[in-house]
C-alpha cells in the first residue's frame, strides 16, 4: 500500500575555501526546490529500468551492500517492537534487506517519487510504503528506532536538513545508517573513475533510453562530501558515535550515528 503525503518543496570535490555544498544540484537547477524537483523528474524517468540497472551497472554487487547494510542493525531489527524507516527508499531492494533480518513487521519505505514506490509495492505489498519528502517528514518526533537510506541521501536538496529531519524522527539513543557512494583511492579509484565516470553513464543511457539520470549519477557522487565533512555535519546535526565503514574498496560505505 502506498500512503501519499505532502508533495517535496523542493573528479574534484569542492575546492578549500569555497562555500559549502548545501545539496544535491541537478544540471539546471537554480535552488533546493528546483533541485528537489528535477531529482524527482529524473528517478520518475528511469523508474521503469531502475533495478535492472543498478544489478547491471554495479555487477551485482549492489545487493551485497544492502545485506551487509542490514546485519548492521541486527540487534535493532532482532527487536520485535523496533519501528524503521528506510528513507529514499526507491524501489524497496534496501527496505526488503531490512525486512528479511528483522523480527519486527514496523517497517517502512518512504519516498517522493510516486513511480518508484508502484515498483517497490509490487515487490511487497505487505510492506507500508510512504510518498514523502524526506526533508518534511509526516511523522511525529521520536517515533523510530531506525532510519536508514540507500544511495538517496545524495539526492536531497539539502543535507543538514535531511540529518536535522532524521535526527527528529529517531528516538533517544537509537541509531540512523546511511549508504551511498564513495570515491575509492588508489589504482582502485583511478578505474572507478574511468568506468564510473564514463562507461556507466554510456551504458545507464543505452538501456535506458534516459540520457541525463545516468550524466548526473557521478557528477552527485563528485559534489558530496568526503567522509569527514560527512560525519563533522552529523555530529552538528546532533549524532553521536558517528562512524564511516567503506565497502568494496570506499567505492561505497555507511555513515552511521546515534541520537
Amino acid at each position: 500500500m502506498i500512503t501519499v503525503s505532502n508533495p517535496p518543496n523542493s573528479s574534484a570535490k569542492k575546492p578549500a575555501g569555497t562555500s559549502p555544498v548545501i545539496g544535491a544540484a541537478p544540471a539546471g537547477s537554480r535552488d533546493p526546490q528546483s533541485a528537489a524537483h528535477a531529482v524527482r523528474e529524473m528517478f520518475t524517468s528511469i523508474a521503469p529500468r531502475y533495478d535492472l540497472l543498478n544489478h547491471v551497472l554495479s555487477f551485482n554487487v549492489d545487493r551485497w551492500w544492502w545485506r551487509r547494510t542490514a546485519r548492521s542493525f541486527a540487534q535493532i531489527l532482532a527487536q520485535p517492537d523496533a519501528r524503521v524507516l528506510d528513507l529514499c527508499c526507491g524501489t524497496g531492494d534496501m527496505t526488503l534487506a531490512l525486512r528479511r533480518k528483522a523480527a519486527t513487521s514496523k517497517i517502512l519505505g518512504a519516498d517522493f517519487s510516486h513511480a518508484m514506490l508502484e515498483r517497490a509495492a509490487k515487490k511487497s505489498p505487505s510492506l507500508h510504503w510512504v510518498e514523502a519528502d524526506a526533508l518534511t517528514l509526516p511523522f511525529p518526533a521520536s517515533h523510530f528506532d531506525l532510519v536508514t537510506s540507500a544511495f538517496g541521501f545524495r539526492n536531497l536538496a539539502d543535507y543538514d536538513a535531511g540529518l536535522s529531519e532524521i535526527l527528529r524522527v529517531l528516538r533517544d539513543g537509537r541509531e540512523c545508517g546511511l549508504l551511498d557512494f564513495g570515491e575509492p583511492r588508489g589504482v582502485i579509484g583511478m578505474l572507478y573513475r574511468v568506468y564510473f565516470q564514463h562507461l556507466l553513464p554510456a551504458l545507464g543511457t543505452l538501456i535506458s533510453g534516459v540520457k541525463g539520470p545516468y550524466a548526473y549519477l557521478p557528477a552527485s557522487v563528485e559534489r558530496f562530501p568526503e567522509p569527514e565533512e560527512m560525519l563533522e555535519r552529523m555530529r552538528r546535526a546532533g549524532f553521536r558515535d558517528v562512524s564511516w565503514t567503506p565497502y568494496s574498496f570506499g567505492i561505497a560505505g555507511l555513515f552511521r550515528g546515534k541520537k
